[in-house]
């Protein structure tokens, strides 16, 4: 079997086992313990799946309609979610002191994105410490706000909860109506967004940053710069498009003070960024920072973590790419030059993102035409970069709780081929073409 054929049959297996995990969560949130009144399958399975997923998207009222039991079943489907449904197992195994065969080590380089081929135990050992390091410390630090406004269990529970959810960009929420009471409170802001942005790095870029602390940028790696350049543009300029489209708008942040604005611009920014919570009502925004809010979303977080979306480094490929197009010079970055494939695999990224979006959206359009356009491609970007924030439904869920269940498996669909990201996703779908040792003619083509 070629390298390609490994690769392939091994994304084909992770794409499989995120529906097979979605699917036994359903059964298990199926249960009368589980929730507090009836739901349906498709309910569930939704649910199951934004979870697994670390998307957010809610049908359901995980407050309300799920109980203590339930919640706590949706926090594992969210850490698994995070993790890696092959790191959890080969944490296992090293519990047990089992070696993992070469095909499983392949899967789970592939699961957690790992560039090298040595070192991947060394590595998910440190992953896995790392992440519930930062985990913990986020609760604990939530735990000092949220005991002032409940009792210390319900403050211990929700620290946890919020912590693991934002930390793995899943938005999910025990609160009934999300963050929105703590729009205003600096410090749930800040330890939210920061918890967001670790997990969004991806689990390579942490730990350089960690192990490389006390070296100077330069010495960091071309992955990590690019990275961290790339995650400061975007929060940035994605924080300026916010506070100005939506600085008169009564209805969102033009009644509050300016320091509450600039907040709230920078809450909404980040988790713009494949999180999904929300501090603002998105219905009461303007079209045109619903517009720009699915482009951010779509572009996403970055590879190997807790992201999705198409990722900044491939977005920031292809603007270097025309960049030097234009300049009619070596494609560089950071004195690096770009190999041609890495340019080609962002071009694919790019435009079958695109295309998958569009004809996902097209196709809600046509079964749900009674809704807005422009929120129908919020609420796809969002299920498709595994973000989690939404219009609504005039209530507290999520747009697609009142989409028809045709529409609601659309929407499972773009959660879950969002966690393994669309190309993984299309080559779990197509087939590689048999080679052919032919040589074609070129064309000619007028640009």
């Amino acid at each position: 079997m070629t390298k390609l054929n490994l690769e392939r049959n091994n994304i084909r297996i992770l794409f499989i086992g995120y529906i097979v995990i979605a699917l036994l969560g359903t059964f298990i949130l199926m249960l009368p313990i589980m929730h507090t009144q009836p739901i349906t399958f498709l309910d569930a399975f939704f649910t199951s799946a934004s979870a697994v997923s670390m998307t957010g998207l809610i049908v359901l009222n995980t407050s309300l309609d799920f109980s203590f039991y339930g919640q706590i079943v949706i926090l594992i489907l969210i850490q698994i979610g995070g993790l890696g449904y092959m790191s959890i197992a080969m944490a296992l195994y090293i519990l047990v002191r089992k070696k993992m065969s070469f095909g499983e080590k392949n899967l789970l380089r592939e699961s957690l994105i790992y560039p090298q081929p040595n070192g991947l135990v060394d590595f998910l050992k440190k992953v896995l410490i790392f992440v519930f390091t930062i985990e913990l410390l986020g609760a604990m630090l939530l735990f000092l706000r949220f005991k002032l406004d409940m009792s210390l269990s319900k403050a211990l529970w929700a620290s946890v909860f919020h912590s693991i959810s934002a930390f793995n960009n899943a938005g999910f929420s025990i609160f009934e109506t999300g963050l929105v009471p703590y729009r205003d409170d600096f410090w749930i802001n800040f330890i939210i967004t920061s918890l967001i942005i670790i997990g969004g790095l991806g689990y390579f870029v942490l730990l350089e940053l960690y192990f490389f602390s006390k070296k100077r940028f330069a010495n960091l790696s071309l992955h990590t710069k690019l990275v961290l350049s790339s995650s400061v543009i975007l929060i940035i300029f994605a924080s300026l498009v916010v506070f100005l489209f939506e600085y008169h708008n009564p209805k969102s942040i033009g009644e509050l003070s300016l320091f509450d604005k600039i907040m709230s611009a920078y809450f909404t920014a980040v988790n713009y960024r494949t999180a999904g919570f929300n501090t603002l009502d998105f219905s009461t925004f303007k079209d045109a920072s619903l517009f720009f809010g699915s482009l951010f979303m779509i572009i996403g977080g970055a590879p190997g973590g807790t992201a999705g979306g198409i990722k900044v480094t491939t977005i920031a490929i292809l603007l270097i790419y025309a960049y030097w197009s234009i300049k009619d010079g070596v494609v560089r970055v950071f004195n690096f030059e770009i190999p041609s494939k890495t340019i080609n695999k962002a071009f694919v990224i790019t435009v079958s993102s695109i295309v998958y979006i569009i004809t996902c959206v097209l196709i809600l359009s046509f079964i749900e035409d009674d809704k807005h356009f422009l929120h129908l491609l919020f609420e796809t970007s969002s299920a498709f970069a595994t973000v989690g924030v939404s219009v609504g439904d005039s209530g507290t869920l999520s747009l697609s709780a009142n989409f028809n269940p045709f529409s609601k498996l659309i929407i499972i669909l773009l959660m879950l081929s969002g966690r393994v990201g669309v190309l993984a996703f299309l080559f779990s779908i197509f087939f590689k073409e048999k080679e052919k040792y032919l040589n074609y003619p070129k064309g000619k083509i007028i640009l």
